[in-house]
This record gives C-alpha cells, structure tokens and sequence, in this order.
C-alpha cells in the first residue's frame, strides 16, 4: 500500500503538467526512460549514472551546472508534437538543496518577473567564436513560485558578470502554474542570439542549439535513443 502511495504521489507531483503520454512512456519505454523512472522511484538505485556538478567532460567548453542525473535530454518528446529544447536534470532531493551553478563565463540578467529562471549572455559562443549565445537555467522556485535563485541575483538584475562556477540558485520544482508542480530538476538549454544582441524564445528548439558538443555528452535525442547520457569515452 505504502508503494502504491508513492508512485502515485510521484505522478501526480514529479510528473505533473506531463500527462498520460510521458507516464505511459516512463514506464514502457527504453533504457533511458526507465532508468528515469527508477531514479524518481528511488534515487539510490541509479547513483551510477549521475554527473557531478562541476565536471569538465573531456574537452567541452561548459563544465557540468548540477548534481543529478540527466533524465531528459535535447529533443526528446513527452507528448505528440513536443520536442524537449533542452536537458532535465533530476537531483533526487528536496527543493532547494541542490545547488545549481553556472557553467560558463557570461553576463547574468533576471528579468524581474522571473520566479525561477536567469540568463547567461556569453558574448563569444566558445565553439563559434564571433557569435554570441545564452545559456538558460529554470525551475528554480518551489511549487508556489518562491524563489530558490540566489539572492546576489534580485529580480531586475542584468548584465552582471559571472565565472563559470559561480552559485546561481538551487533546483526547484515551479512549473510556472502555482500549486502545480514539476519534480525537483534543472531545465538547462543553450540559446541562439537574435542577431541584435537579444536571446531567442528558449520554448522553440529552433531557438535553441543541441547541447551535446558543450558539455561534452550525447544530449541529442536523434543520436541518443536510449541511453543516459555521461562523461564521453575520451
């Protein structure tokens, strides 16, 4: 009885806003996706497959942003018609334990009806040098939108120099819609320029770059299938 409870809880809450279509895959889908259900089940039985924050990958430019692992990738679909623009790294704690950091040098803004997300402008994208890029980080609030962003970053803050590193918040679970929440992870996406010096809707992927050569790990559902995505063989 006690388990039936769990997974319950668990759908309703560290899958909510995901629907029918992304429980039905979870559960009868590939490696990658019961390996994710597994770890929201019970975070211990996957440690193996999780990053550690900070780690460099081989020769990848970005360092790792967080603990967790990497459950969801660039992509990826949850329902008919949706495609993932980013990674979803999952902790398995409790919000606002696990921090989150950022993973390049850049310019820092929150706007400031931002509950849960900041913005990273990197001037030279350090694989295209020349073009500029962002990097984006959200759920970083609880389920009512309280922040869990660190405090040298109020709402209204822009253009502020950050080393890679440098402690950004902690993940959350705000989905956008109070009282309806995600389960506790990062959204981590790398986001095209306009050409005028502003960032792109990170919600479209065509906005969006594949994350893979950055961190140094297959992050691209098209040539990632099935597995859960570590440290490349050097």
């Amino acid at each position: 009885m006690q388990i039936r409870k769990l997974i319950i809880v668990l759908i309703v809450g560290a899958l909510a806003g995901s629907g029918f279509y992304l429980y039905r895959s979870l559960r009868s889908g590939g490696e990658r996706n019961q390996a994710v259900w597994a770890f929201l089940t019970n975070p211990a039985s996957q440690t193996s497959l999780m990053m550690k924050a900070g780690v460099r990958c081989n020769d990848a430019p970005f360092t790792f942003p967080t603990d967790g692992l990497v459950g969801f990738i660039w992509d990826d679909s949850f329902r008919p018609g949706h495609r993932h623009a980013g990674i979803d790294i999952f902790a398995g704690t409790k919000v606002g334990v696990t921090p989150v950091y950022a993973a390049y040098p850049g310019y820092l803004t929150r706007l400031a009806d931002w509950k849960s997300s900041v913005i990273i402008r990197i001037p030279s994208d350090p694989l295209n040098p020349g073009q500029q890029i962002w990097t984006y980080y959200t759920h970083m609030a609880d389920s009512s939108g309280n922040p869990t962003i660190a405090a040298d970053f109020p709402p209204g803050t822009r253009e502020v120099f950050v080393e890679a590193g440098t402690l950004l918040g902690y993940q959350g679970n705000f989905s956008g819609t109070p009282g309806s929440p995600v389960g506790v992870h990062l959204h981590f996406s790398v986001v095209r320029d306009d050409g005028f010096g502003r960032y792109l809707n990170e919600l479209e992927i065509e906005n969006t770059l594949d994350p893979s050569p950055y961190l140094g790990l297959r992050l691209n559902a098209n040539q990632n299938r099935d597995k859960v995505p570590t440290c490349l063989e050097p």
